[in-house]
C-alpha cells in the first residue's frame, strides 16, 4: 500500500485548506536500501514551489527503470529518475503534477561514483524529479542555470550540500 502525505494549502476563494496527496510506492527494489517513505515525501515536499500539487513516487529497480526509459524516452539504460507531468483540467480542483520514477541501483551507484552520500543524491533525485513536474528543465543553458540554482537552494534547506559540487563521503 502506498505511503501518503498530505499538506494543507488554500486553494479556493475562501482559503479554505485541502490535502494535496504525494504517494510512495516501490516496485521490485529492497525496501531497506532506501530512504523511508516518509523521508522521501519530506523531501518532495521541500521541492514544491508556486504551485501547490501532489505526485506519486514510485521506487524501481533497474530494469523497471530500464523499459521505461525504452518506452518514454526510446534510450535503453536504466536513468536515475524520469518525471511524468500530469495534464489535468483545472476545473477538478486538485493539482496532481504527475508521476516521478526513482532507479534505487542507479541513485545508489551514482552516489558512490559522484562521491556522495546516498541520502544526499536521494534528495537530490527526488527534488529533481518535482521540479521537472513544475515545469523546470535544463534543455539550454538558461533553464538548466535557473533549475540547478533551485535545486542546490531546496537542498540547502534540507541539510545537504550542492549537489553539483564533489564531495568526500561522509556516511
Amino acid at each position: 500500500m502506498p505511503t501518503q502525505g498530505k499538506k494543507l494549502i488554500p486553494v479556493n476563494a475562501d482559503d479554505v485548506p485541502v490535502a494535496v496527496e504525494t504517494t510512495v510506492e516501490f516496485g521490485a527494489v529492497d525496501r531497506a536500501r532506501c530512504p523511508p517513505d516518509e523521508t522521501l515525501l519530506n523531501w518532495a515536499r521541500a521541492a514544491l514551489r508556486d504551485e501547490p500539487g501532489g505526485a506519486s513516487i514510485k521506487v524501481v529497480c533497474a530494469s523497471e527503470m530500464q523499459l521505461a526509459n525504452k518506452r518514454w524516452r526510446d534510450a535503453d539504460y536504466a536513468t536515475n529518475v524520469l518525471s511524468f507531468p500530469a495534464d489535468l483540467p483545472a476545473e477538478l480542483g486538485f493539482q496532481h503534477l504527475g508521476d516521478i520514477l526513482v532507479c534505487a541501483e542507479v541513485v545508489e551507484s551514482e552516489s558512490i561514483a559522484q562521491g556522495k552520500t546516498l541520502d544526499a543524491h536521494w534528495a537530490h533525485m527526488v527534488v529533481h524529479g518535482m521540479l521537472h513536474l513544475q515545469g523546470y528543465d535544463h534543455e539550454n543553458d538558461e533553464d538548466c542555470e535557473v533549475m540547478e540554482g533551485l535545486e542546490i537552494e531546496i537542498l540547502a534547506s534540507l541539510g545537504f550540500a550542492d549537489p553539483y559540487r564533489a564531495e568526500e563521503v561522509t556516511g
